[in-house]
């Protein structure tokens, strides 16, 4: 369902496009990519200069190479278009130093602390701030839904849906479901 009509006209200013694909390579490690752009729809004056309408203000692209674990393996940053070049894309050698970090256990923390603010780019480090919310995706393929070993799936509690006192759980996975908080405490 889309989002409903607005009541009064507009006109569009910016149009901002992200998309992240998965891989899995033939070595058993898998690379997630990410692409950012931001486009006006009419001539933008910059600082560095004028950006004609319709070109890339920003055409960043991130890619992490990740183990089975999750583990960062390599990490590699290519910014094509930029407004202050070529002092933005000098940042991008930088984010290399992802490698050894892991998606899940800490990531954005270290991130953030490694490359925020005047550290990093602003753009890259946001980007890079939902690659492990990507990285459980992508790995989803590779792991059940519902676990035969008898552990915990790995999505309770990590959204309200699938919150383990929830109706969700009760129809999909009865088994974890624990009596709902009441609030009345």
């Amino acid at each position: 369902m889309p989002l409903s009509a607005e009541p009064v006209s507009r006109i569009r200013k910016h149009v901002r496009s992200v998309r992240f694909e998965g891989y899995a390579r033939a070595d058993g490690l898998w690379d997630i990519e990410a692409h950012l752009t931001d486009i006006k729809p009419e001539d933008y004056p910059l600082a560095s200069g004028v950006r004609p309408a319709g070109s890339p203000v920003h055409d960043m692209w991130l890619r992490l190479t990740i183990d089975r674990k999750t583990n960062v393996v390599s990490a590699q940053a290519c910014i094509d278009a930029m407004p202050y070049p070529p002092h933005c894309a000098a940042i991008a050698p930088d984010f290399a130093a992802l490698a050894g970090l892991n998606l899940l256990r800490g990531f954005r923390k270290a991130l953030y602390a490694r490359f925020g603010g005047v550290d990093g780019c602003t753009h890259l480090t946001e980007l890079l701030s939902q690659f492990p919310s990507v990285a459980i995706q992508m790995l989803a393929v590779e792991q059940r839904d519902i676990h035969d070993d008898g552990g915990k799936p790995f999505q309770l509690d990590r959204c309200h849906a699938l919150e383990t006192g929830g109706e969700a759980v009760g129809l999909y996975y009865p088994r974890w479901q624990r009596e709902a908080k009441t609030g009345t405490d």
